[in-house]
């Protein structure tokens, strides 16, 4: 691949964002309601692509069952306020009325508290017995100590998600949680990541994950670009790993490793970017943080804005725009790409003549830079 000269002791190649790619119409339309959405992985079926990201401003129990109930993978995070507080709900109140300049320190504090296995497995119950598929998330340094408390819980699904996650840690401080080992080990399966290059990924499938996340700081809540001067543009970073699920299935005799688009897509259009350039199904935070149901009330966050030692994120304001339900599946009542996430992939699959998210993946895709009026 052709690589640009940054300077003389430096070349990189060109990477894309959404915003510089555009699907292409093909010579086949079709009608959108006959246009599958649907996604499987491993034994279970879900009606649409979307996972919804394991943060506090877009999962609690209650709205893990309702996204369920409309077809989705909902996905608690068992490190936030639902494990650490018998009822959090006080707190998730005050914390969109935070006043930015106290905002990151304050939500230091209530984070602060200790995770409580049995929240946990409480949590995890609560979706269960609604008959919801259930799953749930830690972070690669959580996953030793709560894993157990997790499984036994019932969990479908199993989440590691970090910023970055490799199949490859060094410490010298305490030994790593071996990926490989610890899945083959589980009785469920499990997606990781994020991962944002062919290679990460690449080590990630052949861990035996069912699932790779990809992303990196690209998130509406994310400031790593600023921080740490880390990022991943999603379109490039999608379609490598795309091609790292492509090889491994050679390389493995046909084991098919599911990739999932995980943050940067802030609209409906981005979804539809984010199939085409080779996704499966997408893990939403800001996109699903706008219903008016969501435990943020507006305002969406993640775990790296209340980091102890080095915040790389913030609490930002969303608005809040229809219950999830119509957010989902409409009636849209802006142009915006905001609302009715799903019929705006349908169309779009429709219009290009494709009829599922496979076939889908195969569309023509050009570079297009977005031009803002």
């Amino acid at each position: 691949m052709t690589e640009i000269e940054i300077g003389r002791g430096k070349r990189g190649r060109r990477a894309y964002s959404f915003d510089d790619i555009a699907v292409v119409p093909s010579r086949r339309t079709r009608d959108p309601e006959e246009v599958s959405v649907g996604w499987q992985i491993d034994a279970y079926h879900f009606d649409i692509p979307v996972i919804a990201a394991p943060m506090d401003s877009v999962m609690s129990p209650d709205s893990a069952i309702a996204l369920g109930r409309l077809g989705g993978l909902p996905v608690l995070d068992l490190e936030g306020l639902w494990t650490r507080y018998e009822d959090p709900t006080p707190l998730l109140a005050e914390i969109p009325t935070l006043d930015p300049a106290v905002a990151t320190a304050r939500m230091q504090e209530i984070y602060s508290a200790e995770i409580q296995p049995e929240l946990i497995a409480e949590r995890l119950r609560h979706v269960r017995e609604a008959g919801v598929t259930v799953a749930g998330a830690l972070s690669p340094q959580r996953t030793q100590q709560f894993w157990k408390t997790v499984v036994d819980a019932g969990v479908d699904l199993f989440v590691i998600r970090g910023t970055t996650v490799s199949a490859e840690h060094v410490s010298g401080r305490a030994e790593p949680l071996n990926l490989k080992r610890f899945i083959y080990e589980l009785d469920v399966p499990v997606i990781v990541g994020g991962a944002a290059s062919y290679t990460a990924a690449l080590h990630l499938m052949r861990t035996g994950a069912a699932g790779v996340l990809v992303g990196f700081g690209g998130g509406a809540a994310h400031t790593t670009r600023r921080t740490l001067g880390i990022h991943a543009p999603m379109a490039s970073a999608i379609a490598d790993v795309a091609a790292a699920r492509r090889d491994y299935l050679d390389e493995s005799g046909g084991r098919y490793v599911h990739v999932i688009a995980d943050g940067g897509m802030g609209d409906s259009g981005d979804i539809v970017k984010a199939v085409a350039c080779g996704a499966d199904a997408v893990m939403l935070g800001a996109a699903l943080a706008r219903a008016t149901d969501a435990p943020g009330r507006g305002h969406h966050w993640g775990p790296e804005a209340h980091h102890p030692d080095l915040p790389r994120g913030e609490r930002v304001e969303v608005g809040a725009i229809a219950p999830l339900e119509q957010v989902l599946f409409g009636p849209g009542r802006t142009a915006d790409g905001k609302g009715n996430l799903i019929g705006a992939l349908r169309r779009a699959m429709a219009t290009t003549g494709y009829s599922d998210l496979k076939e889908f993946q195969r569309v023509e895709v050009v570079v297009a830079p977005y031009q803002r009026s």
